[in-house]
């Protein structure tokens, strides 16, 4: 797994690529908290994830609850296929704002 993270001035973005899984989420995680803290909308670019794993999912979620704690706006964009099955299988379509 890689992360590019970019941030304009309204919003902050993680773009996401590769294999999100056990040994990789951490990554994801660090990524994830780090755009939370800097305080604006978090949105999650998920286009280039070729696979997704419980943790990390977990790590989404977790940032997702973060943001909500502060007040910020969290979004996922441009989810591949395989991340989107995963996360209908765990019916977490509807927790996170999927543009």
């Amino acid at each position: 797994m890689e992360y590019t993270t970019t941030r304009s001035d309204d919003h902050t973005t993680v773009f996401l690529s590769g294999e999100v899984d056990l040994d990789r989420s951490p990554d994801a995680r660090k990524a994830l908290l780090d755009a939370v803290a800097h305080g604006q909308t978090i949105v999650v670019d998920m286009q280039q994830v070729e696979y997704i794993d419980s943790s990390g999912v977990a790590s989404l979620v977790e940032a997702l609850q973060a943001s909500r704690k502060n007040n910020l706006e969290f979004s996922l964009q441009n989810v591949s296929e395989p991340a989107l099955k995963v996360f209908r299988l765990a019916r977490l379509e509807k927790v996170f704002n999927i543009i």
